[in-house]
C-alpha cells in the first residue's frame, strides 16, 4: 500500500472511531421513545441536516454522479429536480402535521402513526407497514453497504465482502448502541462532510479534466449529453428521445419523499414543531446545492476520463466509482492532498451511513414496536424491547450484507426500487391520513396494498412491455394507490366521531 493510501485510511480510521464514540456517549436510553425518536429532542438544525443526510444515501456520492457521467444530464437532472422538489414539500405539508398528530396520540412509528390514526382494531395497517419497512430496507440497507465495498475494493483493493462486513459493522454498532439521538447527530457531522466532498471533488476535477471549457466541450461531443430531453450514454453513437412521459415518470422521485419511513422518523421527532421554518429552508437549500454538484460531478467525471486523469467506465456501475477514482488520483499530489482525499472517501461513507443507520431504525421499529408489542401484544421492558431492537438492526444489516453481495449491482438501481416501494406504499396513505378526515382505516389499507403490489407488478411484468408502459413504477403505483384509498373509504363507514374530533383538533392547532 502506498503512503498516500495509508494517509487517506488513516483520514477514514479516524471519522469512523469518531462515529463509534458518538454512539457511545448516546448508548444511555432510558426509554425506548429515546431509542426510536431521540425523546422528540431534536434540534432545528440537527432535524434538517440529519434528515436530509439520511435522505441522500450512496446515490449522491455515487449513484447519481455515476449516472450523469455515463448517461448525460437528462435522467439524472429531473431525478434531482424531483427530489428537490418533494423535499421542498415534505417539509411544507407533512412535518408540522405529522409531528403534532404523532404526538397527540402518542406514535413513534409511521406504522403506529397510521394504526393509531386510523383505530385499526384488526392489526393489519401495523402488519402491513411493519413487514414492508423490512421488505424494502433490505435492499436500500444492501446499497449502502455495497458501496462501501465497492469503495474500499477500488481504492486500497481490498477484498469487496470483507469491506463490506467492517463498513456494515461499525454501522450497526453505533446505531444499535446510541439509538437515534447518535444516528442524528451523526448525520449531522456527515452531511458537512458530505458538503466538503462535493465540493473539492467539484474543483478538483474540473481541474484535472482541463478546465471548465474543456469540460463543456467533451460533453457537447456526445449527441444529447448536455440535453434534458434526450435519452444517451457515452457509449452510444447517437441520442434518443427522453420524452415528456420519461421526465413525469422521472420526477415522481419526489413523490417517494412522503413515504420514507426513515425521513418521516425526523419529523416526528423534532422539538419545537415552531420552528420547522428555519429546518425547511435549511434543508431544502441543502438538497438544491448538493443535488446539483452531484450532477455536475458526473459531467465533469466524463471530461477527467477524456484527459486520461481517470479511467473511462464501461458500464454505468463502474461510473459510480468516479469520485474514488478521483480522490485517489489527488492523494497522489502530496500530505494535505491525501489527507483531503481521505476526508472526500469519509464523505461517501458518510452518505452511506448517515440513510444506513436511519434505516435500520425503521426496521428495529418494526419488529420490536410494531410487530412483537402491538400485533402480538407482548409485553416487554423497555430494557428487553431495546435488546430486541438492537439484535433486529443486527438482522437486517445481515441480511443486508447478503442481498449485497453482488459488486456488479447498480447502487442507483437498487434506491430507486427500494425508493418506488416506500413512496408508493406509506406517501398515499400518509397524506390522506393527515389532510382527509373522511379517510378510514379500510381505505388505508387497500392504498397500502395496491401500492405495494403495483410496484411489483409494474416494475417485473409491466414495465418490461416497453413503450409508454416503461415508466418508474413509483408513478402508476402512487396514483393507483391514492384511487383506492379515496374509492374504499367512500365506499365503507365513515370515521368514528372520536376520530374526526381528534383530526380537526390537530388541524386547528
Amino acid at each position: 500500500m502506498t503512503s498516500a493510501n495509508l494517509l487517506i485510511l488513516a483520514a477514514v480510521v479516524v471519522y469512523l472511531i469518531g462515529m463509534l464514540v458518538i454512539g457511545l456517549i448516546y448508548s444511555k436510553n432510558s426509554s425506548s421513545e429515546d431509542f426510536y425518536l431521540g425523546g422528540r429532542k431534536l434540534g432545528p438544525i440537527v432535524t434538517a441536516m440529519s434528515t436530509e443526510a439520511s435522505d441522500m444515501s450512496s446515490y449522491l456520492l455515487m449513484g447519481l454522479p455515476g449516472l450523469a457521467f455515463f448517461c448525460g444530464i437528462a435522467e439524472a437532472s429531473w431525478t434531482a429536480i424531483g427530489l428537490c422538489i418533494g423535499t421542498y414539500l415534505n417539509w411544507l405539508f407533512v412535518a408540522r402535521r405529522l409531528r403534532l398528530y404523532s404526538a397527540k396520540i402518542k406514535a413513534i412509528t409511521v406504522p403506529d402513526f397510521l394504526a393509531t390514526r386510523f383505530r385499526d382494531n384488526t392489526k393489519l395497517i401495523e402488519t402491513l407497514g411493519a413487514l414492508v419497512v423490512i421488505i424494502f430496507f433490505v435492499p436500500y440497507t444492501a446499497s449502502g453497504f455495497s458501496a462501501c465495498g465497492k469503495l474500499f475494493n477500488s481504492l486500497f483493493g481490498f477484498d469487496y465482502m470483507t469491506s463490506m462486513l467492517i463498513s456494515a459493522a461499525v454501522i450497526v454498532a453505533y446505531c444499535a448502541t446510541g439509538g437515534f439521538m447518535a444516528a442524528s447527530v451523526t448525520s449531522l457531522i456527515q452531511s458537512i462532510v458530505m458538503t466538503f466532498a462535493l465540493i473539492v471533488v467539484m474543483f478538483y476535477g474540473t481541474s484535472v479534466a482541463g478546465g471548465w471549457g474543456a469540460v463543456v466541450a467533451n460533453a457537447k461531443a456526445i449527441p444529447g449529453y448536455l440535453s434534458l430531453t434526450a435519452s444517451t450514454s457515452i457509449q452510444a453513437a447517437s441520442a434518443g428521445s427522453y420524452t415528456p412521459l420519461m421526465i413525469v415518470s422521472t420526477l415522481a422521485w419526489g413523490l417517494g419523499y412522503f413515504g420514507m419511513p426513515h425521513i418521516l422518523l425526523h419529523f416526528m421527532a423534532i422539538g419545537d414543531e415552531s420552528k420547522l421554518k428555519v429546518s425547511r429552508r435549511v434543508g431544502s437549500v441543502w438538497a438544491v446545492v448538493s443535488l446539483g454538484i452531484a450532477v455536475l460531478i458526473g459531467i465533469i467525471g466524463f471530461a477527467a476520463a477524456k484527459a486520461g486523469a481517470i479511467a473511462m467506465p464501461g458500464t454505468e456501475s463502474e461510473a459510480e466509482s468516479m469520485i474514488v477514482t478521483v480522490s485517489s488520483l489527488l492523494s497522489t499530489t502530496g500530505v494535505f492532498p491525501a489527507i483531503i482525499a481521505g476526508l472526500i472517501i469519509a464523505g461517501i461513507l458518510a452518505a452511506t451511513m448517515s440513510t444506513a443507520d436511519a434505516q435500520l431504525l425503521a426496521a428495529a421499529s418494526g419488529v420490536t414496536h410494531n410487530i412483537l408489542t402491538n400485533v402480538f401484544g407482548l409485553k416487554l421492558s423497555d430494557k428487553k424491547n431495546m435488546l430486541i431492537a438492537r439484535l433486529t438492526v443486527v438482522g437486517v444489516a445481515v441480511l443486508g450484507v447478503i442481498f449485497a453481495s453482488d459488486p456488479t449491482s447498480s447502487i442507483f438501481r437498487v434506491v430507486s426500487f427500494a425508493w418506488a416501494g416506500f413512496g408508493a406504499t406509506f406517501g398515499p396513505v400518509m397524506i390522506f391520513a393527515l389532510f382527509w378526515k373522511r379517510s378510514n382505516k379500510w381505505g388505508a389499507i387497500a392504498g397500502m396494498v395496491s401500492g405495494a403490489a403495483t410496484v411489483f407488478i409494474w416494475k417485473y411484468l409491466v414495465a418490461p412491455m416497453g413503450g409508454v408502459l416503461a415508466i418508474y413504477e413509483l408513478l402508476p403505483a402512487f396514483l393507483i394507490s391514492c384511487v383506492f384509498i379515496v374509492v374504499v373509504s367512500l365506499a365503507t363507514k365513515a370515521p368514528e366521531a372520536e376520530i374526526v374530533e381528534e383530526f380537526e383538533a390537530v388541524a386547528k392547532s
